[in-house]
């Protein structure tokens, strides 16, 4: 299995802490986001480790990993981000990590340990997560809908209600080595002159087209998880570090 993590955003909610240095490069408990994550990586004998990197990515320096770089980083989202480090879509399982993300060991060893053509790690959780983030939930939450066969059939839409939200995707994917290519052809294969989602294809959401990719290809299966995990949006979000370990 080799890592792809998704590093090549801004981060302009936690401005002033990203004024010279990328959102994953901010600290948490006295620790770089992507530092935290990489340790787990390898704690879990993931050491085949890659960075797709963007904003300010000089000052993203490690050993023994494998970078690539998004230059349209301004005016791009996380898949064109994903293809930027298309000659690694190949020869093993992808684990591919939203780079502003910390899990711990037991949210990893789940994903890892699932045998799902495309595994999408769920917080069945989340609502006691995003209440001690935010006084409404549901501004930030979004949809996650899950059908009788245990797929998940839409995610990343603006929720009404909370029963629309059956848990929330963390952004931690795992595709199969056996659906890698599909996934390849079939992204080149998209029209680049349609709007998906209301983004055009360059800016289209890691959501959109996951749900493009379980009508066409794979389902999408969920992997839950409770807890054990924390995203950094804002500065408030440094003082959650609780959630890591709430399992």
């Amino acid at each position: 299995m080799k890592a792809i993590i998704l590093a090549a955003g801004e981060g302009k909610r936690l401005r002033p802490l990203t004024n010279k240095k990328p959102k994953c490069m901010v600290e948490v408990n006295g620790k770089s986001i992507i530092s935290h994550q990489i340790e787990c990586l390898r704690r879990n004998s993931i050491e085949n480790i890659n960075i797709c990197l963007g904003y300010a990515s000089k000052e993203v320096r490690f050993d023994n990993v494998i970078y690539h770089y998004n230059t349209n980083y301004a005016r791009t989202n996380m898949v064109y981000t994903l293809f930027c480090a298309k000659s690694e879509l190949e020869n093993d399982d992808i684990l591919v990590s939203y780079g502003d993300i910390i899990y711990n060991d037991d949210v990893l060893k789940a994903i890892m340990k699932d045998d799902s053509k495309i595994g999408v790690v769920v917080d069945r959780n989340w609502l006691e997560y995003w209440n001690a983030r935010m006084e409404n939930p549901l501004d930030d939450a979004e949809t996650l809908k899950i059908n009788d066969k245990g797929y998940i059939v839409e995610l990343g839409k603006k929720p009404i209600n909370y029963g629309e939200i059956q848990g929330q995707y963390i952004g931690l994917i795992k595709f199969r080595i056996d659906i890698i290519s599909k996934i390849k052809d079939y992204y080149n294969s998209l029209d680049k002159n349609k709007l998906y989602d209301g983004n055009d294809f360059d800016n289209m959401y890691m959501t959109s087209f996951l749900q493009l990719i379980s009508r066409d290809i794979a389902p999408l299966s969920p992997v839950f998880i409770d807890n054990g995990w924390i995203e950094v949006d804002t500065p408030s979000d440094l003082k959650l570090t609780k959630f890591i370990n709430n399992n």
